[in-house]
């Protein structure tokens, strides 16, 4: 059994996406961000950055006490270990897995993220930040684009930890003000994961823990 502390932001779609295609049982610990609920000592016990995702593993590999993590990527990559799915197990796969999965952990969401921040939630609309982040995104969107130009995934034939890392980062796009029409490699991609049940099953928390507002 895995607790899972989560939100429904691009981090805590990763860890959900994973749960959902592995079929691993899990209890969700919803962490409302925008009550400052990450501040809470219990959640700090988990996660002493204040940031979701977080788990804890009830039944860890070492048949020991129940075990804690915290970051998006190294909760993937545990996961990942833990099932033995989603990640190539021969060298040179692995690593092109892992490497892509960096790609995001130190690019891709960082920039994405101060996109969204000075684009929708800053005080002050500053426009030097604003164009800064876009074309960055931009940029980073091309790198993705070009490398599924010739693979159906981002590791290769099979879809992995580094592809679910990056689809809730791309699902944010008009929150980044790209196009996906200007990336057809990378909108195939984005729709063919969308499509997937897992994913539909992924995102259905959203409407469970905190659903849109209504107008």
């Amino acid at each position: 059994m895995i607790d899972l502390y989560y939100w429904t932001t691009p981090n805590g779609h990763k860890v959900s996406l994973f749960l959902e295609e592995a079929g691993l049982p899990y209890r969700l610990h919803p962490i409302n961000i925008n009550r400052d609920e990450q501040f809470q000592p219990h959640f700090l016990k988990i996660s002493p950055n204040n940031r979701i995702p977080a788990i804890v593993d009830q039944e860890p590999a070492d048949g020991g006490e129940p075990l804690s993590l915290f970051e998006s990527g190294a909760i993937l990559l545990y996961l990942a270990e833990k099932t033995g799915r989603f990640i190539p197990q021969d060298l040179r796969g692995r690593q092109e897995c892992l490497q892509w999965l960096f790609w995001q952990m130190g690019g891709l969401g960082p920039m994405a993220g101060q996109n969204h921040h000075f684009n929708r939630f800053a005080p002050e609309k500053l426009p030097y930040a604003i164009q800064r982040y876009v074309k960055e995104t931009a940029r980073l969107y091309g790198v993705l684009d070009k490398r599924l130009a010739d693979r159906a995934f981002v590791a290769g034939e099979h879809y992995s930890i580094a592809d679910m890392a990056i689809y809730p980062w791309i699902d944010r796009h008009p929150w980044q003000d790209q196009n996906l029409d200007d990336f057809p490699h990378l909108k195939r991609w984005y729709q063919t994961i969308k499509a997937r049940p897992a994913t539909v099953r992924a995102y259905a928390l959203v409407d469970q823990v905190n659903p849109p507002a209504k107008n």
